[in-house]
């Protein structure tokens, strides 16, 4: 099990990247999943409890978390993890704690923060997807279980 947290890496052109920006050029919004980190389940974890920290700038985009519990994955065995606690509720780094039970984070204006979300659930394999991204920058998501 990693004793200190691991950037969720993106492969952009054969290259792998914890940072995404969005090209000046860009039009449309673009979609990226993460490469797979291996998940508390991965190693045999019971208490299966994971904190994700997002660190955005100007970004605006949708983000969430997707788990898998096969051991070799194929697209079809990926599933939106619910961010929260277990009592519904989200701690930002300020610790100021709100309910929260949700799938997905909507960025619709461009918003700069750095966020901590924690999810429960014995996954094997846990990946990121920023999707809607249409402005701004991913400067990383770190992962720890």
């Amino acid at each position: 099990m990693p004793a200190l947290s691991q950037s969720l890496t993106f492969t952009q052109n054969s290259t792998s990247t914890v940072l995404l920006s969005y090209p000046n050029t860009g039009t449309t919004a673009l979609t990226y999943i993460s490469d797979r980190i291996k998940g508390d389940g991965y190693y045999n974890g019971s208490g299966g409890f994971h904190t994700v920290q997002l660190q955005i700038s100007d970004f605006v985009g949708k983000f969430s978390i997707e788990g898998s519990l096969a051991s070799n994955p194929t697209s079809t065995d990926w599933f939106t993890v619910e961010l929260g606690l277990p009592n519904n509720q989200s701690i930002d780094t300020s610790g100021l704690i709100s309910d929260a039970n949700i799938t997905s984070i909507q960025y619709s204006t461009a918003t700069t923060l750095v966020k901590t979300y924690n999810f429960i659930g014995n996954l094997v394999w846990v990946r990121a997807k920023i999707s809607e991204f249409t402005e701004g920058t991913v400067n990383s998501i770190k992962y720890n279980h």
